[in-house]
């Protein structure tokens, strides 16, 4: 069983660091948590290094975190994306996205 803990730290100046699990049992949680914090702190990166199990849900989380940003005339980029998101991605056709 993969563990549903979800965090986010400011990992460098402009960075958001994503760790954990970023999956169905997070998604909704992570989605709210990381929305206020970008809101809040302005961060422009993404660095998802510590994500340890990422799904479906996983993917839609991050896809909506770029959409959120761009609503409020933001870049938000996405660095270090484990190679299994990746893949996610490339088979959904949204890797360009990312």
């Amino acid at each position: 069983m993969i563990p549903a803990s979800f965090s986010l730290t400011t990992t460098a100046p402009g960075t958001l660091g994503v760790s954990g699990a970023l999956t169905f049992a997070t998604a909704a949680s992570a989605l709210e948590t990381a929305r206020a914090e970008l809101d809040r702190s302005g961060q422009t990166t993404l660095d998802l290094s510590g994500v340890t199990h990422a799904d479906s849900a996983g993917l839609a989380t991050l896809l909506a975190l770029l959409a959120h940003a761009r609503t409020k005339g933001k870049t938000l980029s996405v660095a270090n994306t484990p190679e299994g998101l990746q893949a996610l991605a490339r088979v959904s056709g949204v890797e360009a996205l990312l």
